[in-house]
């Protein structure tokens, strides 16, 4: 077996255009100092002889990599792969790096992913917390450091922090209305863990249009759930659907849990929505593919992606104080499809 071909270095590349290593390296970072002609000559042989810059070498001496940090719960969730994009997108026009990696909404996941992504001397973090997550303290290796943290979406029962959301108490109360002004009056509603702001702040929405509508707050109708995944959607549509009273409406918390009642209902026999009206949360790609499509509250994904990249450059150019607190919330909207439109109304 050969040896590995090994890396071509600015040295070798000063040897052969007869300059200083030190001329190469400032060549390859566009020094004023250096002619225009020897610029390009340096970077073409660079091209030529396939030479990379050693960028955990140059992070080494300066302790900035220009790299951010991305830390989410689920890659493979279309809200997620949206925020990336949104992130990965604003901060390759602004000159970084993204990495990437995911807690499976595991805490202690969670915690090692950060150990790693501290290691790999990252310039910014931006992260989504784990459903499990009620503790704080293992970001504190960042701020304690002078390093940039932008919590989105899932976000700290904290002050201080730097945020980028949406009205989750609005959002939730408009989706509720919704359904009532389709003339549902027993309405269930599938939520994520309390303890995670979001989806606690969905559920007061829901209680609150309940009551604005004179309608009855039935705690057995409120039903709180650790994955948000498509069995467990299943599984509580499949136990509600079985009370002697059953919902005539039910409010999921993501669009996965919603189309699983759909699906549920559907095989039980029971209309949607002429039986049983059916509201999602994110307005997922699968809302338009589902029979009926799924109506939604649209969340924005990208948008608030590209806002985090900003509040984190702000932190790192100075614009934004580090140790004080910034929040941006965003705008939703119901996005209305036949899932929840009863033909009678």
């Amino acid at each position: 077996m050969e040896d590995k071909k090994r890396d071509v270095t600015i040295y070798d590349l000063a040897e052969e255009l007869n300059v200083s290593p030190s001329t190469v390296s400032r060549a390859l970072n566009d020094h004023y100092s250096i002619g225009k002609e020897t610029k390009k000559a340096v970077r073409e042989l660079a091209k030529k002889r396939g030479y990379r810059p050693n960028t955990i070498a140059s992070s080494l001496r300066t302790n900035r990599s220009f790299t951010i940090g991305v830390l989410v719960s689920w890659i493979n969730r279309p809200f997620i792969s949206s925020l990336i994009s949104g992130v990965e997108k604003s901060a390759r026009e602004a000159g970084y790096h993204v990495i990437i990696s995911q807690s499976y909404d595991n805490t202690e996941l969670e915690k090692e992913n950060l150990q790693a992504l501290y290691d790999s001397r990252i310039s910014a973090l931006i992260v989504s917390l784990a459903m499990g997550t009620q503790q704080y303290e293992h970001f504190d290796l960042f701020t304690n450091n002078g390093i940039p943290v932008v919590f989105v979406d899932r976000i700290p029962l904290m002050s201080g922090i730097h945020k980028v959301n949406i009205n989750n108490f609005n959002a939730g109360f408009e989706a509720t209305e919704h359904l009532i002004e389709q003339g549902c009056t027993r309405i269930a509603h599938f939520g994520g863990a309390r303890h995670q702001s979001i989806y606690e702040d969905r559920r007061l929405g829901y209680i609150a249009a309940l009551k604005k509508n004179n309608l009855e707050v039935d705690e057995s109708l409120i039903i709180q759930f650790e994955s948000l995944s498509a069995e467990e959607g299943s599984r509580l549509t499949e136990q509600v659907l079985s009370m002697e009273k059953r919902p005539d409406g039910i409010f999921c918390a993501n669009d996965t849990a919603a189309v699983s009642a759909i699906q549920c209902a559907k095989q039980k026999g029971i209309a949607v929505p002429g039986e049983l009206s059916i509201i999602g949360f994110n307005n997922d790609p699968i809302c338009e593919i589902i029979d009926p499509p799924l109506s939604s509250i649209h969340h924005p994904a990208v948008e608030m992606g590209q806002v985090a990249i900003d509040q984190a450059l702000g932190m790192l150019s100075g614009e934004i104080g580090t140790d004080t607190a910034s929040s941006v919330t965003l705008d939703t909207h119901v996005v209305v499809r036949a899932s929840s439109l009863r033909k009678d109304v």
